[in-house]
């Protein structure tokens, strides 16, 4: 659906409508489509709090929202699926405020996930985004790398498998951090570049700035500079958003263009 990275011209308007307010950090407004729809159904309540939880990650605010739009979820699910992908979200909220450090919530987010796992079928829907969160939980918060690249390999197995374009960048940048951290230049240079390419694909600019800067550590300068530069750029054309960019911009910034509150290693997140 457009609502999770594609726009293909018989997707339906309001996901298209989600989808072009999400890739340029309109979540709240994007949030808003969906809030009549929410009330009632499953899957607009699970696609809302997903989107409010993207704005915390990105921008370390709104999470009294995310998690309301979570309950109203968690209240409307009626099957494992359903329970499954809303536990799946409350793992990935919880992850979000410990790597943010807004709270330590690391125990509740494993076992929000560990009971998706056990919700969710082996060919369910939502499997893939579930073990890249958990690849999430063991490299950042677990510091088990070798962990994180079992989870992250099985996500980009499975988001292959159901062309999930915007999951693959994800994956892809993830696998390559690992790689970058051992050295293996090539390969790293190769994940970097195959999740920039999807998401300028996609159009998912609020994606795309974290997407060059990961690039840029793995090329030699001066292609390393001009990376940096554009990803300043669209730093600036959002509204300083990512916020947990802002230190690693710092010295190519005019000062008016520096948010405040940021929060350190976040990057890690997407």
């Amino acid at each position: 659906m457009s609502g999770s990275g594609t726009t293909a011209d018989d997707d339906p308007p309001l996901q298209t409508a989600v989808w072009r307010l999400r890739s340029r950090a309109c979540w709240t407004d994007a949030a808003a489509l969906l809030a009549p729809h929410a009330a009632t159904d499953p899957a607009a309540a699970l696609q809302r709090t997903a989107l409010l939880t993207e704005r915390c990650l990105y921008t370390a605010k709104g999470w009294t929202d995310a998690e309301d739009a979570l309950r109203n979820a968690e209240a409307l699910a009626h099957d494992d699926a359903e329970r499954g992908a809303a536990a799946c979200e409350r793992g990935h909220l919880a992850y979000a405020s410990t790597l943010l450090g807004v709270r330590d919530r690391a125990d509740e987010a494993s076992v929000a996930l560990s009971r998706a796992a056990a919700l969710l079928s082996p060919a369910a829907a939502g499997r893939p985004l579930l073990d890249f969160r958990r690849g999430l939980i063991a490299q950042n918060i677990a510091d088990s790398p070798q962990s994180a690249r079992a989870a992250y390999r099985r996500a980009h197995a499975g988001a292959t498998a159901q062309e999930d374009e915007l999951l693959l960048s994800f994956t892809w940048r993830h696998l390559a951090s690992l790689a970058l951290r051992e050295g293996e230049l090539a390969e790293a240079r190769h994940g970097f570049t195959e999740s920039l390419r999807i998401r300028e694909e996609l159009g998912y600019l609020v994606g795309t700035a974290p997407a060059l800067m990961s690039l840029a550590d793995a090329e030699p300068e001066p292609q390393a500079a001009r990376l940096r530069a554009e990803a300043g750029r669209l730093f600036r054309l959002l509204g300083g958003v990512p916020t947990w960019l802002a230190p690693q911009l710092e010295p190519a910034l005019p000062q008016q263009a520096r948010p405040l509150g940021d929060a350190a290693g976040a990057w890690r997140v997407r």
